[in-house]
C-alpha cells in the first residue's frame, strides 16, 4: 500500500470531493487531486474542485446520477485499473465520501482483485454537510442520540430499505434519519415512516448542499411529499427526519427585543 502521503503511478485513490464546496476540501485531497494525471470524475463533482487538478491531467467524466443516463460501472472500474497498468497517477474523485452510497467499497475490492494498489481519502458527505449549512447538528443531547444514513434508492431487484422497522428503531432509540437519493420515492417513505413516526416529525429536504444554488424546505413528515412538490426541489438532495430539525426554526425565529426600565 502507498504510504498515507504519496499517490504514485500505478496506483488508484479514491478521493471524496466532498457535497460541492471546494473550501470543504481535505487537505489529503487536494494533493491527491494535484498529484493525478488522469482523473476520472463523477457529475457532482463541481468545476470549483477540479480547479486543484494540474493542466495536464486528462479528465474523464463518468456521469452517475440517479434518474440521468450514467457510465456503467464494469466500465468505470476497466478505465481504472487500464490508466494503472498504463503508469498513470489515477484518481476517482466521487462527490461527497466514497464510502457513504459511492460505490467505493465495490471499486476498492475491484482493484485489489486486479493486483492494483488502491487508497481511500475520505470527504465530507452532503448528509452531514447540508444539515451543518443551517446551523444545526445531526445528534444532540436532548434530540437524538444517533443518526443513520440510508439509500433511498434500491438497486434492481433489491426490495430496498425496510422503512417500517427503520421508523420504529428510529422513534424508540432517537434517531436521526439522513435519507440519501428518496426524492424521486418521497411518497412511499413519507407512507411507510408513518407507521412509526408521529406525522409532525421535523423533516428538512435540502437540495444542492453547500453550493451558491442550495435550497432547503423545512415541513413536517406528514408534508413531505407536499412540500417536495409545492417548493419544486428535486436531486440531488438529502432528507434529514428527526427533532434535531426543530432548531432549524429556533435559529431563524426573531431574538426577543430585550426591555430594560
Amino acid at each position: 500500500m502507498p504510504s498515507p502521503s504519496e499517490f504514485l503511478p500505478g496506483t488508484v485513490s479514491l478521493v471524496g470531493a466532498g457535497p460541492g464546496d471546494p473550501e470543504l476540501l481535505t487537505l489529503k485531497a487536494v494533493k491527491a487531486i494535484a498529484a493525478a494525471t488522469v482523473l476520472l470524475v463523477d457529475d457532482l463533482v463541481s468545476d470549483g474542485v477540479l480547479a486543484h487538478a494540474r493542466p495536464s491531467a486528462r479528465i474523464v467524466h463518468v456521469g452517475k446520477r440517479g434518474g440521468c443516463k450514467s457510465t456503467p460501472q464494469a466500465f468505470i472500474e476497466k478505465l481504472m485499473v487500464m490508466a494503472a497498468r498504463e503508469g498513470e497517477v489515477v484518481v476517482r474523485l466521487k462527490g461527497g465520501d466514497p464510502f457513504i452510497f459511492g460505490r467505493g467499497g465495490e471499486e476498492v475490492e475491484h482493484l485489489r482483485e486486479a493486483g492494483i494498489e488502491v487508497q481511500v481519502v475520505n470527504g465530507i458527505t452532503a448528509g452531514l454537510a447540508g444539515l451543518s449549512s443551517l446551523g444545526v447538528p445531526l445528534t444532540h443531547r436532548e434530540h437524538a442520540h444517533g443518526v443513520v444514513f440510508v439509500t433511498g434508492h434500491a438497486k434492481p431487484g433489491d426490495k430496498g430499505t425496510d422503512w417500517q422497522a427503520l421508523a420504529a428503531t428510529a422513534r424508540d432509540a432517537k434517531l436521526t434519519l439522513v435519507i440519501y437519493m428518496g426524492v424521486s420515492s418521497a411518497a412511499q417513505i413519507q407512507q411507510e415512516l408513518l407507521t412509526g413516526l408521529p406525522v409532525d416529525t421535523p423533516l428538512a429536504v435540502i437540495q444542492h448542499a453547500t453550493l451558491p444554488q442550495q435550497r432547503h424546505a423545512v415541513t413536517s413528515l406528514g408534508q413531505l411529499r407536499a412540500t417536495i412538490e409545492r417548493e419544486g426541489l428535486g436531486s440531488p438532495a438529502v432528507i434529514v427526519v428527526g427533532d434535531v430539525v426543530s432548531g432549524i426554526a429556533a435559529l431563524q425565529a426573531p431574538l426577543p427585543v430585550v426591555r430594560t426600565a
